[in-house]
C-alpha cells in the first residue's frame, strides 16, 4: 500500500531520464532537489492553496452543520414518511457520482458561476454520507437525556445547540475530516467548472503538469509530494477524533 507512495518520493528527486529508462532504477542517482523549486516555480501554487483552503474551509463548516441538522431531524422528529424521506437523502450514495456533473454543471452555468471558486464549493456544502453518520451517533444517543431537557423547558432548537451538539464533537470532527478529504482529493469537478490556474485547487492545478504527449515524472511527483504533506499533517493531528469516530457511529449503548 505504502509502496507507491515511496516510488513517487523517491522519482521526485530522479532528472527525467532516469524516471523513464527501462528497467527502471528505485533510487536516483543523483538527487536532484530542483525538481521541487521548478515546480513550485512553474505553477501558481499560492493559488492553489488559497483556493483549496477556501473550498476545504467552507464546505466543511456548512457540510457539518447541515449534516447535524438533518441527522439529528431524522433520527428524533418522528413523522409520517420520515424513512422514506432518509431513503431519498442516501440515493447520491447509491449511484456514481459522475452522473451529477452534468446537472451541477448546468446549474453554475446558469448562475453566471463557472470558472470561480464559488462553483468549486456549492456541490459540497451538503454531505449525504455526513447526515447518516450524525443520524447514526443521534440514534445512539439515550432518549432519557432529551426527556430531561425537555423537563427543563428546552425546545427541539435549544435541545439541538445545547445538549445534543455538545455530545456530537466527535462525529462532527469525523464529518469535518471526511469532507476535507474529499474536497481535496476532488479532480473531475475542478477540472470541469473551472479553466483558468489562479481558480483551481491544487487537485486540478496538478493536472497541468500532465502533458498531451510528454509528461515530466520527477516534477508531477515533486507537486504531488508538495499537495499531500498537508492532508498528511491533518490527518496525524486529528487521528484520534478520526478512528473514535467511525468506532463509535452505529453503535447503540
Amino acid at each position: 500500500m505504502i509502496f507507491p507512495f515511496i516510488w513517487s518520493i523517491l522519482t521526485s528527486f530522479m532528472t527525467l531520464s532516469e524516471s523513464l529508462q527501462f528497467p527502471p532504477t528505485v533510487f536516483p542517482n543523483s538527487w536532484e532537489f530542483t525538481n521541487y523549486k521548478d515546480v513550485w516555480n512553474a505553477l501558481p501554487f499560492g493559488s492553489f492553496f488559497i483556493n483549496t483552503g477556501i473550498m476545504i474551509i467552507v464546505r466543511v463548516v456548512f457540510s457539518v452543520l447541515f449534516s447535524a441538522m438533518a441527522g439529528y431531524a431524522f433520527a428524533r422528529i418522528k413523522i409520517r414518511g420520515m424513512n422514506l424521506l432518509f431513503l431519498i437523502v442516501l440515493l447520491p450514495m447509491m449511484v456514481p457520482s459522475q452522473i451529477f456533473i452534468l446537472p451541477q454543471y448546468l446549474l453554475m452555468s446558469k448562475l453566471g458561476l463557472t470558472n470561480t471558486v464559488t462553483a468549486l464549493i456549492i456541490p459540497g456544502i451538503a454531505s449525504t454520507f455526513g447526515t447518516f453518520l450524525m443520524r447514526q451517533f443521534f440514534m445512539s444517543v439515550p432518549e432519557e437525556i432529551e426527556e430531561a431537557a425537555i423537563l427543563d423547558g428546552c425546545n427541539y432548537g435549544q435541545m439541538f445547540i445545547k445538549v445534543m451538539l455538545p455530545l456530537a464533537k466527535v462525529p462532527m470532527i469525523s464529518v469535518a475530516i471526511f469532507t476535507a478529504l474529499f474536497a481535496w482529493k476532488d479532480l473531475m469537478w475542478p477540472l470541469i467548472i473551472n479553466m483558468s490556474p489562479d481558480k483551481m485547487p491544487l487537485s486540478s492545478g496538478l493536472a497541468l503538469l500532465q502533458g498531451q504527449f510528454t509528461t515530466n515524472y520527477p516534477q508531477l511527483m515533486a507537486g504531488s509530494i508538495i499537495a499531500t504533506v498537508p492532508m498528511l499533517i491533518l490527518y496525524f493531528i486529528f487521528q484520534k477524533q478520526f478512528i473514535q469516530g467511525i468506532a463509535s457511529t452505529g453503535s447503540k449503548e
